[in-house]
């Protein structure tokens, strides 16, 4: 088992010469295992044992088992206590998944934060000083192959397409896998051969959980019907997998092609994703099309439902992800940041004031320049974003106008409405709707003797 356990570290490049490696230690055969093989193979290596105070004196006596073994091989093992229950109630999840967002969320900590390890919640089995010199590479896991048949099937019953049919990969980002190719059975083989001594969780047999009731009830039913399913199994994950990957280069590729990135703003004409289409087959394509552009923001595949269903509606329906407002507009799709802080613009205003001259001709080519009669201005000039109920006396104009309706009359997207700077002078009367018009009453006239040229280099 050692020898296929350096060949596939070997073969999927997953740790490279030098790293640190933070080890997930559960106290089970599987992580009891990986630590072993780890630290055996003479690997730079930590503990990380998370209580989820989840079965009572069970738990403790976990935790207490891994801070013994670390003890005694030399190792330096942190802990986290979590009240995993609190989590379930606040958060309105299950157990598995308060139990998997808490776990991860911490090695996270652990891995890129070295702030956490000024916190109380950091305990560590060495001395406080040691602390500052810690740094982690990759944190490895103990899933192996019957992990990754049930993750398989876990996946499929949520619906998943063949980003979550592939299951788990050997490395993603800062995360091993060295045992994915392992079963369970060949894992406690070794674990009794070496004596190798681990805990059991006796929730492993409670079929209430939907892991457990796939791994007992379900696994052996094919197990049955076919000697060398799991194996099958485990191919066509693999071939999911290079299939994904395939699909994510391609769509890459597309994506490229018909998104227009412009700062923070991201926007794909409406006609790529259109339900015009005749045939179903095409309308599921662009409904995929348009969740694979979006899923990147952060907007789920229910709400793109929606907002393929709202493709031909009004303008200006808006969807939310954590960061991100989608809006629909007349001809395309834009997605941008929901806090968006345009006031930096201001930094691009240029100024200059001169004399006005008999052979002064006034600047009406380039709408990035305004030029104003300096005596009618109270200064200094504040910079702002539009307000509901703006108001200004757009030049060329008979009397005022809002500014919502000067937007929308110019059809501004939603995003332009975000992002346009209004130039108001102290007491915030609107002199210029940077880059689109002044206001009349600062227009210079036959009488200014002073100019106040501002230039928006954008």
């Amino acid at each position: 088992m050692i020898e296929q356990f350096r060949k596939y570290i070997a073969s999927n490049h997953l740790i490279n010469k030098g790293d640190r490696i933070l080890v997930a230690l559960s106290g089970g055969v599987d992580s009891m295992v990986l630590a072993e093989l780890l630290r055996l193979e003479g690997y730079d290596i930590a503990f990380a044992h998370c209580n989820f105070h989840l079965r009572g004196k069970e738990s403790d006596g976990d935790e207490q088992f891994v801070r013994e073994y670390a003890n005694r091989v030399g190792v330096k093992l942190f802990v986290r206590q979590l009240d995993t229950l609190d989590f379930v109630e606040n958060n309105k999840v299950s157990v598995e998944m308060a139990a998997r967002e808490l776990r991860y969320a911490w090695f996270n900590d652990l891995i890129n934060a070295n702030e956490y390890l000024n916190t109380k919640e950091a305990i560590i089995s060495t001395e406080r000083s040691d602390w500052r010199n810690l740094r982690f590479d990759k944190l490895a896991l103990a899933h192996h192959a019957d992990d990754q048949i049930e993750t398989f099937f876990i996946n499929l019953l949520r619906g998943s397409g063949i980003k979550g049919l592939k299951a788990m990969q050997p490395c993603n980002r800062l995360y091993i896998r060295p045992l994915l190719w392992a079963s369970r059975e060949e894992i406690k083989r070794f674990a009794i051969e070496n004596g190798i001594k681990w805990r059991e969780d006796s929730t492993n047999n409670d079929t209430v959980y939907l892991r457990n009731k796939i791994r007992h009830d379900l696994i052996p039913v094919f197990d049955s019907i076919k000697p060398e399913a799991r194996e099958k199994i485990l191919e066509s994950v693999n071939y999911l997998a290079a299939e994904n990957q395939l699909y994510r280069e391609l769509l890459k590729e597309k994506i490229s092609q018909i998104e227009k990135v412009d700062g923070v703003l991201h926007s794909v004409p409406k006609r790529h994703f259109e339900r015009s289409a005749a045939e179903s087959r095409n309308l599921l394509i662009s409904k995929q099309l348009l969740f694979e552009w979006i899923r990147q923001f952060g907007f789920s595949f229910s709400q793109c439902e929606s907002i393929f269903l709202s493709l031909n509606s009004e303008p200006g329906k808006a969807f939310y992800s954590a960061e991100y407002q989608l809006v629909i507009e007349k001809e395309t799709i834009n997605i941008f940041p929901k806090a968006i802080n345009a006031l930096n613009a201001i930094n691009a205003l240029k100024v200059s004031q001169f004399e006005k001259t008999p052979n002064f001709k006034l600047q009406t080519s380039n709408c990035n320049v305004a030029q104003l009669d300096y005596d009618k201005l109270k200064l200094p000039l504040k910079a702002r974003h539009w307000q509901q109920g703006d108001r200004f006396h757009p030049l060329g104009m008979k009397g005022t106008k809002l500014v919502s309706d000067f937007f929308n009359d110019n059809a501004f997207t939603t995003f332009q409405k975000k992002t346009t700077v209004i130039l108001t002078e102290a007491d915030d009367q609107i002199v210029w709707i940077v880059g689109h018009r002044i206001d009349e009453r600062f227009k210079i006239t036959e009488k200014t003797k002073t100019i106040y040229q501002i230039y928006f280099d954008n």
